[in-house]
């Protein structure tokens, strides 16, 4: 029984620092362009680390529509970008 426990800890403590290893960090960017109609919001952002990806500007789908209102040209905004479905996606927003 208690080999049991101690695999069953060390299995809960594999995946919870193995999930801490994936947290996905804001990044920093300023809107250039909003498209609701199309669901697209066009980003000069900082480096995105999770992606591999450096500084630049590019266009990304967004998850949620409610997002946009955050979102407006010119502002600054920090945010969190993942690959869904094969395209470059706002997940998550600040």
């Amino acid at each position: 029984m208690t080999r049991i426990l101690k695999i069953t800890a060390a299995t809960i403590l594999a995946l919870g620092l193995a999930s801490g290893a994936f947290a996905m960090e804001f990044t920093k960017a300023t809107v250039k362009k909003v498209d609701a109609k199309a669901k697209k919001v066009t980003l000069i952002h900082e480096e995105l680390k999770n992606l591999d990806m450096p500084a630049m500007t590019m266009v990304f789908r967004v998850k949620d529509e409610a997002m946009f209102e955050k979102m407006k040209e010119g502002s600054a905004i920090e945010f969190v970008a993942d690959r869904l479905d094969g395209k470059l996606t706002v997940i998550e927003l600040k």
